[in-house]
């Protein structure tokens, strides 16, 4: 997911939510200091080819990061005119990379692939993750939002998926899948690393890693101490089953069935969270401490109040 606004303090400004790039490319109307959401639902790190040679068919899009990048690219020189003018944009713009490479593992694992094959997928998609980084600096970039992975074995997908298996691959604190946690966590170490290294080789850039990971791990570990009091792994909309998540009854399905108060639900629809279980992750990151380096060193807690609990954006006081 690759998302762009032309100021690097727009979560301060309180910057309407951003337009996705085709509603863009269409209509050729872009507001002045306005950005563009370049994101795909169930987008890819890797291209589409990686994974068809894999077994894995992602029946929702082939518009990958690289795609995503290209999109961009093409997109750029409509808001300005010179090489020099785009990079003078971009130094001054805040991009969000991400969250991005967890559906490379979503498709894996629902279509059946074990683990530890997953494993050799991390590393490839890091470094995607890393090459898109240091072409957006080479453009002028400046200022990058670069989140990791959440806590996949708290997906109500994935514990349906492993349902049944030994007692002993339980968190007991939580009821999450420890070995996936696990590899949500290696996957973010990983990351993290990278861009430590980047941010050596180019000390004027700032590269801001959300730590979505743990974040979200604050509900998982005490749902009814954020208001979950239907805890925070069943989904509120699904297809019944232990977790109300069943992969041939989506959401929307008329067999589905919604619960009555998402807002005592921190999972949604099995791989999605709702929206006060992101308005929880979002005041961790932009009034807490899950981000390195922290938001509010960059942008006053003072000035950074919530907007509402559906907006990933909040507004100067």
């Amino acid at each position: 997911m690759l998302q762009w606004s032309p100021h690097h303090r727009f979560y301060c400004l309180g910057i309407p939510l951003i337009p996705p790039s085709q509603d863009v490319r269409e209509n050729s109307l872009i507001e002045k200091g306005q950005g563009v959401n370049f994101a795909v639902a169930g987008a890819t790190a890797l291209d589409s080819s990686f994974h068809e040679a894999q077994g894995v068919v992602n029946q929702y899009t082939n518009a990958s990061l690289g795609v995503q990048m290209e999109w961009f690219k093409y997109w750029l020189p409509s808001v300005c005119s010179t090489p020099s003018d785009c990079k003078n944009i971009l130094r001054t713009s805040l991009i969000l990379m991400g969250e991005i490479g967890g559906n490379d593992y979503n498709h894996a694992v629902i279509a059946g692939k074990p683990i530890n094959e997953l494993k050799s997928y991390v590393p490839l998609v890091i470094n995607t993750i890393i090459s898109s980084i240091n072409e957006l600096i080479e453009l002028g970039a400046e200022t990058l939002v670069v989140p990791g992975n959440l806590p996949i074995g708290c997906s109500a997908a994935y514990l349906t998926i492993y349902y049944g298996s030994d007692k002993a691959d339980y968190d007991n604190k939580t009821g999450c899948l420890t070995a996936l946690n696990k590899f949500a966590e290696w996957h973010n170490e990983l990351l993290q690393t990278a861009l430590t290294q980047i941010r050596e080789v180019h000390p004027n850039v700032n590269i801001i890693y959300a730590d979505y990971y743990n974040a979200a791990m604050q509900f998982f570990r005490s749902p009814e101490k954020y208001g979950f009091t239907n805890g925070a792994l069943k989904a509120c909309c699904g297809g019944g089953g232990p977790y109300n998540y069943n992969e041939l009854v989506e959401c929307a399905d008329p067999s589905s069935t919604t619960c009555a108060q998402p807002e005592t639900y921190a999972n949604w629809d099995g791989l999605h969270l709702t929206e006060a279980a992101y308005h929880v992750i979002f005041k961790s990151l932009f009034q807490g401490t899950y981000t390195t380096p922290q938001f509010n060193s960059l942008c006053p807690t003072s000035n950074v109040k919530v907007r509402d609990a559906s907006s990933s954006l909040v507004q100067s006081s």
